[in-house]
């Protein structure tokens, strides 16, 4: 054997630690289908430095072929980081890391002690050679409970899947369900609350015929998507004023308010499929007694949009 192999320990004097094995068994990674350890934590058992011990595999790397000895790529360094052993990927004691590390098979580590030559490595090595040995009937014994709770997690990630798709799609139809609703005087939140949902429905165009609307429907058109155009029909009997409908437009954009005498009752159209009889002011729902209800027959939408 080339004496160069023959390297001394970091420290000389250090006594032999007492590994045990359940201790180091908790430094055995599965990467690739294949128990390993990392260079670094080889080297720390061993009393070596990193680079001491990734020199005599270089020197001797006809006897390492991938099977005993591996390096890591910046894939799996990086999920090994993720399991909280940066300080072994890191660990300046035993060279720095400059480097992506090496990793050692048990047959490699097997190999890597007979290389070394010296009592430390020759103790530990045995240590370790157990620890693999535990692991594997770890294991083994444990197989179907790692398949098993594999195949609840792949099911869990489906049942998340398919639970969003369905709220997604309770999200996108909530106002098909809805056809009727009767608000009592001071249910002022609930009414709110609904015409909000209602306006938040809409992805192009809202109409609004109210002929006494005030800056009350403009704090609920804010509630509106993005680029969702808003149209007012009104009466000259309205409050809204057109400072209010600048400094709505300065924010919040495409509103646009047009003064008709055409209109008795309260209406809004989504989209231009969707129609709602609101049966008492925007400005005043839940004050009194009134209904909001959904009007099914696509005729009466047609006829009011041909009023706009």
């Amino acid at each position: 054997m080339n004496g160069e192999n023959n390297i001394a320990p970091v420290n000389e004097e250090l006594n032999v630690v007492e590994y045990e094995t359940e201790n180091i068994r908790n430094l055995i990674y599965t990467i690739r289908g294949k128990q390993v350890m990392l260079d670094s934590d080889v080297a720390r058992l061993y009393h070596y430095e990193t680079k001491k011990i990734n020199q005599t595999v270089k020197r001797n790397i006809e006897r390492f072929p991938e099977k005993f000895c591996f390096q890591l790529s910046e894939s799996e360094m990086e999920n090994l980081r993720s399991q909280f052993v940066t300080s072994s990927l890191e660990n300046e004691n035993y060279g720095g890391r400059r480097y992506l590390p090496y990793v050692f098979t048990e047959q490699g580590i097997a190999m890597l002690s007979g290389l070394l030559r010296n009592d430390i490595a020759i103790k530990v090595s045995i240590n370790i050679m157990d620890a693999f040995v535990e692991m594997r009937k770890f294991i083994l014994n444990n197989g179907q409970i790692f398949e098993r709770l594999t195949t609840i997690e792949y099911k869990m990630l489906e049942h998340d899947k398919k639970f969003d798709e369905v709220f997604d799609e309770l999200q996108r139809n909530k106002n098909e369900e809805f056809k009727q609703q009767v608000f009592f005087n001071g249910q002022i939140y609930d009414a709110y609350s609904l015409i909000i949902d209602i306006i938040k429905t809409a992805q192009k165009k809202i109409l609004v015929i109210d002929n006494y609307i005030d800056d009350t429907i403009l704090k609920m058109l804010t509630k509106k998507n993005k680029n969702v155009e808003v149209v007012i029909l009104t009466s000259e009997k309205s409050n809204i004023t057109k400072l209010d409908i600048q400094k709505f437009n300065k924010e919040y954009s495409s509103l646009k308010v047009a003064k008709t005498n055409k209109f008795h009752d309260r209406f809004m159209i989504i989209d231009n499929k969707e129609l709602y009889h609101i049966g008492a002011s925007l400005k005043d729902a839940g004050k009194k007694c009134f209904a909001i209800s959904k009007i099914e027959d696509m005729e009466y939408l047609e006829k009011i949009s041909k009023m706009d």
